[in-house]
């Protein structure tokens, strides 16, 4: 199981908690994987790997929420190929427990929460957790895990690869729908378009994404050629369907 890329965020000693918390959603949000699917009425969506609700709300609980006396150790975020972990430092507070923790509420910080809460950041503990639960469930992905050890808190949330023996990141639900984005972009590069062009036509935001399930097989197999072959690079390089 490979690990994507794990992300820190120390005590509030070292900068401002709200510009710590910001910074690490900005940076989880770059590492949040996305895949196509062609949804109703023909129009292609693109899915993150978790709802962003989720992702967000773990990790601001982790920050709003944490045992501060609890020294040596940080709140971290960890990035697998099937699921993320957000550990936190400190088990659940008061009478909060892993059984109730969809219903109860408490703040073990209650001034981090009021600050957090005037820039929207953080929801009452508890609030924000049942729709994490609601959201995974819509988005057709496993509930949420919560593990109490030692003194630590971890909260998983698990994507499409989880129980999979094949950790490769789907791009579509299903194959045929790959085959289908590239017949629609042959289509509309009847005349050349740009990258920017097909990609906001097919409803791909990831330029990564895009090139390696979309633009690289057309160019290989010569079902789409560029207008500038001599300057694969040029910003003025456009795609045309080959005749």
């Amino acid at each position: 199981m490979a690990e994507r890329y794990p992300a820190s965020s120390g005590g509030v000693a070292r900068s401002c908690i709200l510009d710590q918390l910001q910074e690490a959603l900005a940076f989880v949000k770059t590492q949040i994987r996305e895949y196509t699917k062609l949804g109703e009425g023909a129009v292609f969506q693109t899915i993150p790997e978790f709802p962003e609700f989720c992702w967000t709300e773990l990790i601001v609980n982790a920050a709003a929420h944490r045992d501060y006396s609890i020294k040596g150790t940080d709140i971290q975020v960890k990035m697998f190929d099937d699921h993320l972990t957000v550990e936190s430092p400190g088990i659940l507070p008061g009478m909060v427990k892993i059984s109730n923790i969809r219903e109860f509420h408490f703040s073990r910080n209650p001034k981090i929460v009021e600050l957090l809460n005037e820039y929207d950041l953080v929801k009452e503990f508890g609030e924000g957790v049942d729709r994490i639960y609601r959201d995974m469930a819509q988005a057709g992905l496993p509930d949420p895990e919560y593990r109490q050890a030692d003194f630590m808190l971890y909260a998983t949330l698990k994507n499409k690869n989880w129980g999979k023996d094949d950790k490769s990141w789907p791009v579509t639900p299903e194959s045929s729908s790959v085959d289908s984005v590239q017949e629609k972009i042959l289509a509309f590069c009847a005349e050349p378009k740009s990258r920017k062009e097909i990609m906001e036509f097919v409803g791909v935001s990831r330029r990564a994404t895009f090139y390696e399930n979309y633009l690289l097989p057309l160019l290989s197999s010569e079902k789409l050629v560029m207008t500038l072959p001599d300057k694969p690079n040029s910003p003025k390089q456009k795609y045309v369907k080959h005749t």
